[in-house]
């Protein structure tokens, strides 16, 4: 056990895969890469760089020396500086040309870009594991009339795959805001220290062609095709809100499931896994609490709220840049990703283990059904020459009877009350016709049918659907 505090994130939530994306060590060695971006570009574009430098940069590229990081930086107090002295203690012919040009938020702002691309690509790969599981779902239950709810309240029925096209609606929403984002991602590029490009400007005396060329040169380099037109010192912060905004949208979309299934539970309808040996309470032996989907509402908000802090970052910069950003940002952007990532965890472990309990819902259904059918018999009894004013008032009175017996605990007696009374001219089978439940869902197994064929399919087969690991591991 550690004696100093350890981020649950770390040690209890998100994936590894995710924890190495936001490594120091993918950082910095992001850092390095783009160092040699760089001076593979300025060579390119007739500075005086040799070969020989650069091969020396790529020789060094991953084995960073660390300690001689952290030495320079304590006695600095410059991250960057730091890196560039370390980088050119391994590269003394190329250590005068490292960082040409260039300011710190060169290799910062572009890095945490690239960072953010990675990392949304693994929540794309995730999203869409998930949205396949989901549909299956919504297929398998798709003709299985469940009670609606508005307002948390009794209301018509639905079927148990249609309230499943809901969950994964959302997450498509989410899906293709990911999807723009990725596609239009921008590197900040090379722009020097207040935006202006004014050192490579003299660098490359004053051939403006060569400086926007560079730009471009360096984002190719590194996998990208647009970096932004303008940017002061840093790129504007209000693109991290917008690039964060889009786990929000997802944490906002697996919190409303997460909350469904927690209700849903509670009804004893639909149940999240609950392994052999898993303890639901201390004291309770018997509870089977929803804790995972309790874990996700939870750190949903987590992911909901955090996001504010890009929008006061990003509306509180000065001119071209002040540094209050910086702080922040390194735990906000990390975090949000981090949480993101076993968010999507919980949800693909509960959404791949949901126990559906039929008979618990139709159990509510029947309990519910004969006051939805109510309309139905009347509409039935005055077709067959029944006085549509005195069987409403029969089943006014025969419904309110019934209401009374559901307030002292009993079964809903409706059902047999009008089969009992004479004046309802329909024979059982009639009644029991009319209460079919599939015929009160109308087009929702339809519905669930044409969503899947026509949106969901669509897009899995337009992607490569990777099987995802969503252990739980506490």
């Amino acid at each position: 056990m550690s004696s100093i505090y350890e981020n649950p994130l770390i040690t209890r939530y998100a994936s590894k895969e995710m924890a190495q994306i936001f490594s120091d060590d993918e950082k910095f060695k992001t850092w390095r890469k783009l160092w040699i971006a760089l001076a593979k570009s300025e060579k390119e574009l007739g500075l005086n760089i040799t070969d020989e430098q650069i091969e020396e940069m790529e020789m060094h590229a991953e084995d960073i020396n660390y300690e001689d990081a952290k030495r320079f930086e304590k006695e600095l107090r410059h991250d960057v500086m730091a890196h560039i002295r370390a980088f050119g203690l391994q590269c003394p012919k190329a250590k005068p040309i490292i960082h040409l040009g260039a300011t710190s938020a060169f290799v910062d702002d572009n890095t945490d870009i690239i960072l953010m691309y990675k990392a949304f690509q693994l929540i794309k790969k995730k999203l869409l594991k998930l949205i396949d599981v989901l549909s299956d779902f919504a297929i398998k239950y798709k003709n299985v009339p469940t009670l609606g709810f508005t307002h948390f309240q009794p209301a018509q029925l639905t079927t148990v795959g249609k309230r499943a096209t809901l969950w994964i609606q959302d997450l498509i929403f989410d899906y293709e805001d990911l999807e723009y984002r990725l596609k239009n991602i921008k590197l900040r590029g090379v722009k020097g220290t207040t935006g202006t490009q004014a050192s490579f400007m003299e660098l490359f005396n004053g051939d403006e062609e060569k400086v926007k060329r560079l730009d471009k040169l360096v984002a190719k380099k590194m996998g990208f095709s647009n970096v932004f037109d303008v940017t002061g010192q840093t790129y504007t912060r209000k693109y991290d809100f917008i690039l964060l905004s889009v786990l929000s949208e997802i944490a906002q979309s697996a919190h409303k499931f997460s909350n469904d299934i927690r209700l849903l539970q509670h009804l004893k309808e639909i149940e999240e896994p609950f392994e052999e040996k898993q303890v639901g309470s201390s004291a309770m032996a018997y509870k089977r609490n929803p804790m995972r989907c309790e874990r996700m509402a939870s750190l949903c908000r987590y992911v909901i709220t955090a996001l504010l802090n890009s929008s006061i970052t990003s509306s509180s910069q000065w001119f071209e840049r002040t540094l209050d950003d910086s702080a922040n940002r390194r735990i906000v952007i990390p975090e949000m990703f981090l949480t993101t990532d076993a968010i999507l965890n919980l949800y693909l472990n509960v959404a791949s283990g949901l126990k559906v309990n039929m008979k618990i819902i139709n159990k509510h259904v029947m309990n519910e059904l004969p006051f939805m059918a109510t309309e139905a018999i009347l509409m039935e009894c005055v077709l067959k020459g029944g006085d549509r004013q005195e069987l409403h008032e029969v089943i006014r009175t025969n419904s309110l009877k019934a209401q009374e017996v559901i307030k002292e605990g009993g079964e809903n007696p409706l059902l047999n009350y009008l089969k009992e009374d004479e004046r309802i001219n329909l024979s059982d089978v009639e009644i029991d016709n009319i209460l079919d439940p599939k015929k009160f869902t109308g087009r929702a197994e339809n519905q669930t049918i044409e969503y899947i064929e026509n949106v969901v399919k669509p897009l899995l087969n337009a992607n490569n659907i990777e099987d995802v690991q969503a252990d739980i591991e506490v």
